[in-house]
């Protein structure tokens, strides 16, 4: 018994660990094995033309900033019913050696619309070629999924943010009893973000993330992604200014419920993240950044709260997320960097987060034109 239990630790462990070094833009590069072939009987793929589209969601990922619009973008999904994987792709990409991500063109936001009642299991991403080869993570800059059929139950203001990885593409490992529910027809937007500081230029570059499903009749709990910013509910992104910088922001928790672990999302230059609960004064977090001689982010820590059954938060507790970096360039940075402490929380009344589904707009009525002589 006590072997099963570490077992299950060590594998929520992991899980946590992933969900916050998913979203690390760092320099690594680790790269997913190659995703099979659909089984036979999966769906045709679905296709979305995004030629015309702008980001019309910018600021929270986007940082608040405008890039010229790359064209061609496509999304396509392919459901194998074998397995059980839905499997999603971005492109194609055109990613020219040494540009930084405000000169390079930026793909469009795309939509993808959940093709099924469930639960989404894990994620796998990772970058290929037309061919199917590896094409190194340190060209994606990030990506982040959002429903826009569900408002973040931090920050109303926002839709849900459920998955996000940066240049390592680490996956989110499944964790048997937990998925995040979706419904069929759910239209969860891609905001993706590219860069190339190599010296090799990619073209006809895909982001494809493998996602395991279970049914909606599945024995699953309903857990929900926690982004607690230190900018609050408003846009991620923010300056750094040369030397040593000090960010505070705060949200309130609006449902009881248990925090299952956290991991940070910074970037270069960063020095730590604090996650307090100032109601009950007490500090939930530390997580000190992991940076090389050069100030970059290589990591960033997880802690976990298995060992006590989870964090617990009440609705009203007062939340304070403190962001430190020591900018040694010597120059202000523009939107230099992010604090962020994410995690999943686990309610107390799963009922309860229905308020956060959002209500579908009345459609539009069109009237004809009636030309009179």
């Amino acid at each position: 018994m006590k072997v099963c239990k570490l077992r299950i630790g060590e594998a929520r462990a992991k899980f946590l660990l992933a969900l916050s070094s998913a979203l690390l833009i760092a320099s690594l590069a680790i790269v997913s094995p190659p995703v099979a072939r659909a089984a036979q009987q999966q769906a045709p793929p679905a296709t979305h033309d995004m030629d015309h589209m702008q980001h019309n969601h910018g600021g929270f990922m986007q940082e608040g900033m405008h890039h010229a619009v790359a064209k061609g973008i496509k999304l396509t999904q392919q459901v194998d019913e074998a397995s059980h994987t839905i499997t999603v792709r971005e492109g194609p990409l055109t990613l020219p050696a040494n540009t930084n991500h405000m000169k390079m063109p930026q793909p469009p936001d795309v939509f993808w619309i959940v093709p099924l009642d469930g639960y989404l299991r894990s994620y796998t991403p990772r970058l290929v070629d037309a061919n199917g080869n590896a094409v190194p993570g340190t060209v994606l800059h990030h990506t982040a999924f959002w429903n826009t059929d569900r408002s973040d139950f931090l920050c109303p203001n926002k839709e849900e943010h459920i998955f996000g990885a940066g240049s390592e593409l680490t996956d989110w490992i499944e964790i048997p009893g937990y998925g995040y529910r979706v419904q069929k027809g759910d239209k969860i937007r891609i905001e993706t973000m590219v860069h190339n500081p190599t010296g090799t230029g990619y073209d006809n570059v895909y982001l494809e993330v493998k996602i395991p499903y279970a049914d909606s009749t599945a024995s699953t709990k309903s857990v929900y992604p926690t982004w607690m910013d230190v900018q609050s509910c408003g846009n991620s992104g923010y300056d750094l200014h040369a030397g040593k910088n000090k960010n505070t922001g705060t949200v309130t928790v609006k449902y009881n419920g248990v925090l299952l672990g956290v991991g940070g999302h910074m970037h270069d230059y960063a020095k730590q993240i604090t996650l307090e609960d100032t109601t009950r004064k007490e500090t939930v977090a530390t997580l000190n950044a992991n940076v090389d001689e050069k100030g970059q982010l290589v990591s960033m820590p997880v802690v976990t709260f298995f060992d006590r059954g989870g964090y617990k938060f009440a609705a009203g507790d007062q939340l304070r997320i403190t962001a430190t970096y020591d900018n040694i360039t010597g120059k202000p940075l523009s939107a230099g960097a992010m604090g962020i402490v994410v995690g999943y929380f686990l309610p107390a009344d799963d009922t309860a987060m229905a308020a956060l589904r959002r209500k579908p707009k009345p459609a539009v009525r069109q009237v004809a034109a009636v030309r009179t002589m």
